[in-house]
């Protein structure tokens, strides 16, 4: 698997690799809007590390509920991504929070995507963790949802989610980029950020939108 380009993927954004995700055929990889940041101005990129949570009505004694979830959380690697599947939109199901975040922040990790919701909102802002979920709750997840598996393919808001895809979110919201397509998809979506700053330019100029884009075809 190829080491990411920081760099360049943060001259990128969510809506020209939705552009280009969509020229390849590849039409479901945004996730449903939904999917919020916590903080509009955070961008997130990084590999998808997956979990996948079931609805659960009860807690049995002597059952550890967060047991799968805390192997994932300490497994994370630099630059990782913690994608959790809750079958959201959901009203009772919050998997994620400070602590968690707190430890991802100590493992160099690049944020977490769940279709959940979150809680400890204040803390995560403070800390500028970029989270996006589905909404916000102070529900704990004991008695009410746990992790089944963890690192297995998923469907999160809509879109399907493999261990090592690229999650890149900003404002706009979550596009996945799948891996066996991202180099293709980088290098599209570098060509298109190039034509759309010329397109900016030329408008600023005060040329007329339709010349601009009958030269360059971006809109």
């Amino acid at each position: 698997m190829a080491s990411l380009d920081l760099n360049t993927m943060r001259t990128l954004n969510a809506a020209v690799l939705s552009d280009v995700l969509d020229s390849l055929n590849l039409t479901q990889q945004a996730m449903k809007p939904f999917v919020r940041p916590l903080d509009d101005g955070l961008q997130l990129i990084g590999r998808a590390r997956t979990g996948l949570y079931m609805p659960v009505y009860e807690h049995r004694a002597g059952e550890n509920p967060y047991e799968v979830e805390i192997a994932l959380v300490d497994d994370l690697k630099p630059h990782d991504v913690v994608v959790l599947a809750c079958h959201g939109p959901t009203d009772r199901i919050a998997p994620w929070g400070e602590l968690l975040s707190t430890a991802c922040v100590a493992r160099g990790a690049a944020g977490c995507v769940t279709d959940g919701l979150v809680r400890d909102v204040k803390q995560i802002r403070e800390m500028r963790f970029p989270v996006f979920a589905g909404g916000i709750g102070p529900l704990d997840t004991k008695g009410r949802a746990r992790m089944v598996e963890r690192d297995v393919p998923v469907e999160c808001a809509g879109v399907a989610v493999r261990p090592g895809d690229i999650v890149f979110g900003d404002v706009d919201g979550i596009v996945v980029i799948p891996v066996e397509h991202e180099q293709q998809v980088i290098a599209r979506a570098i060509e298109k950020v190039t034509g759309e700053n010329l397109s900016r330019d030329a408008l600023q100029r005060g040329e007329l939108l339709g010349d601009v884009f009958r030269r360059l075809g971006i809109l």
